[in-house]
């Protein structure tokens, strides 16, 4: 089956807001008071969550640059590995905001150079933490160029991060990077173009499902929800199984589910809706389910009139494909 479009949600980046923070004392007053957000914005932000591992809202993007010159300053005159983390964060964040894969670039070397300072005997957490932000770094710079070898290289930073956040003595970060490492495997499987990473993909989101909970972490519990059932989803199309697109549906109802009831931006509710309707499509052409087909119809019919202004216009032009897809396999199979 032709590989459907779909769409990954990426929660905050914990790792970029630290950063922020803490760099916010390099700056004068007036640069550190625009590090607030815009919160007079009357249109709602559709590419919230969507936009890659640098997604953060607490502070204003404007502020970036001025953050790199006062870090590159601050390094200059000494250079310490606290820095670098901190400069590699934002470089990158830079890197997605302009879709500069030199950025990137220069953010793994400042993790490298970082862990040159670290090691996992002496400074255990300070080099987990460079190695779960090298892995973001690289996944990011992987997917931007759609390249294989800096997922590679992301998957193992996160697999090294693991070796001291365990489950047992840092659940969090355990986690966080479960999530990633999920994120980081599934790209490599579709880069690839083949199923291996994609089934190991499926299991650390498995792994990252097992330390969430709805009430601290429904961003995050939605996200893993969404994108287990992208990877799913993509598996089941490629194996011709409809058992696959069975389980992702099911993993896209349960972060519809939590998306609602925690009452997270409508958007992503909307995106999880349209994974799980697309995903119901493939699996309605797989097994010529007329009836299915007839209720997919229904169905992105329903989005497109009812939640059009919470859709991203590229979204907007996937439901009517999947729309006249439907329309198309139910007239087709009722007049067979």
């Amino acid at each position: 089956m032709k590989r459907s479009t779909l769409y990954l949600l990426y929660p905050a980046n914990k790792a970029l807001e630290r950063a922020i923070a803490d760099g916010l004392c390099l700056l004068s007053e007036q640069d550190a008071a625009a590090a607030k957000p815009d919160t007079q914005v009357a249109v709602a932000d559709n590419f919230r969550y969507t936009r890659g591992n640098y997604e953060q809202h607490r502070y204003s993007t404007r502020i970036f640059e001025r953050l790199r010159e006062a870090l590159e300053a601050s390094l200059a005159a000494s250079p310490r590995a606290e820095t670098l983390n901190k400069l590699g964060n934002i470089l990158a964040a830079l890197g997605q905001q302009r879709r500069d894969a030199a950025l990137f670039e220069q953010a793994v070397q400042c993790f490298e150079q970082a862990l040159e300072s670290y090691t996992q005997e002496d400074t255990p957490q300070e080099w987990a933490a460079t190695q779960y932000n090298l892995g973001t770094a690289n996944q990011a710079l992987g997917r931007l160029l759609e390249t294989t070898n800096p997922l590679k290289l992301a998957v193992d930073a996160y697999t090294n991060a693991l070796l001291v956040w365990t489950r047992e003595a840092h659940p969090e970060a355990w986690m966080q990077t479960m999530h990633q490492l999920g994120a980081a495997l599934y790209t490599h499987g579709i880069q690839l173009k083949g199923n291996r990473q994609l089934q190991k993909s499926v299991v650390a989101w498995k792994n990252a499902l097992a330390a969430l909970n709805a009430d601290d972490h429904a961003l995050e519990l939605t996200a893993t929800h969404n994108n287990r059932g992208v990877t799913l989803h993509h598996l089941g199309e490629s194996e011709a199984n409809p058992d696959r697109l069975k389980e992702a549906i099911n993993s896209y109802e349960k972060a519809l589910m939590v998306g609602m009831e925690q009452q997270l931006p409508i958007h992503v509710s909307v995106i999880c809706r349209v994974n799980k309707a697309t995903a119901q499509n493939a699996l309605a052409q797989l097994t010529n389910d007329a009836a299915l087909a007839e209720e997919m119809a229904d169905e992105f019919e329903v989005i497109i009139e009812c939640f059009r202004h919470a859709l991203q216009p590229l979204c907007l032009r996937h439901c009517e494909e999947q729309l006249k897809m439907a329309q198309t396999a139910s007239s087709s199979q009722v007049a067979g």
